[in-house]
């Protein structure tokens, strides 16, 4: 039976390039495939693979991703993608683009950003087959790509107008290439306040205190254009604080069994403190190129 090709997937797909020797993509009654003839994917769910298998990666668990969804649907980090949208929509001008949002998961925080943008469309890269399957109906107008970030996006040079990354990774030399001159990459990262209240009770990763200056030194081929501080108490009873753990990268350092004893040694609700900071960069020489820079950097590295 042949998959329908979803909407979001025939605007975004001139975008897109071949993982393995960069050619077209073009859409066949059945794969993906390119003028060489290396074929892709489509699965029913409605995502393409582009993940190649020459890394064994899969990305976040059906377990996670579970947690994931249930967590961000108690609208517990709203503002954080609220923030987020409106960073996105200040420093657009045209009345239409690519956002790529990298590791997005679920799709949420690129269907938040994509409600700001009429006309635009979306593209959620990610390696996880559980959090595809979601992102492919995140938003209609949003696309949901396999990809292995960890090497070459498989995007055509200067083909995203915006690209995301929130509490994600942020491969900087290739944000670089796939970015238009007069586009925009916005960060969402952690400060050391975030979830401050769980680190040391259920020995949750940190925020290294080096984090910044490492981070300033990988996007040195960009400018900060703005940056804003989001920051707010959350009152979070035992299943969302399982949710919450759940869904990173700690859920794997304590047996799920220890986790829940910890949990549940927590008040309830428990007081978790949300601070991230929200970073607007540009390329390097994009006002020369047509693209204003939205103000100073300010004091602290995002």
């Amino acid at each position: 039976m042949t998959t329908a090709i979803p909407p979001a997937l025939v605007g975004v797909l001139p975008r897109l390039r071949c993982p393995v020797c960069a050619g077209t993509l073009q859409l066949t009654a059945g794969p993906v495939r390119c003028a060489n003839g290396h074929a892709f994917d489509l699965a029913r769910q409605g995502y393409l693979n582009l993940v190649t298998g020459r890394r064994h990666v899969t990305g976040d668990t059906a377990a996670m991703v579970l947690a994931r969804e249930a967590f961000l649907a108690g609208g517990h980090y709203a503002p954080v993608a609220a923030a987020l949208a409106d960073a996105v929509a200040r420093t657009t001008a045209t009345v239409g683009g690519l956002v790529v949002d990298l590791a997005g998961g679920t799709g949420y925080y690129l269907a938040r950003v994509l409600g700001e943008l009429p006309g635009w469309d979306g593209a959620c890269l990610d390696v996880s087959v559980p959090a595809l399957k979601r992102a492919a109906r995140a938003h209609p107008r949003a696309a949901a790509i396999g990809a292995d970030l960890l090497g070459e996006l498989p995007l055509r040079d200067a083909a995203a107008d915006v690209v995301l990354s929130t509490f994600g990774p942020r491969p900087a030399a290739e944000v670089e290439r796939v970015l238009s001159r007069t586009g925009v990459f916005v960060v969402v990262a952690p400060t050391a306040d975030h979830l401050r209240e769980l680190v040391g009770p259920l020995g949750l990763v940190s925020v290294d205190e080096a984090k910044d200056e490492r981070l300033a030194t990988r996007l040195a081929g960009f400018e900060r254009a703005a940056v804003e501080e989001v920051a707010y108490e959350l009152r979070l009873g035992r299943a969302d604080v399982e949710a919450l753990v759940g869904m990173g990268p700690s859920a794997f350092h304590l047996p799920a069994e220890e986790r829940r004893r910890r949990v549940a040694a927590l008040p309830d609700p428990a007081p978790v403190t949300v601070s991230v900071r929200v970073a607007t960069y540009r390329p390097r020489g994009a006002a020369a190129a047509g693209g204003a820079v939205l103000g100073p950097p300010g004091d602290d590295e995002a």
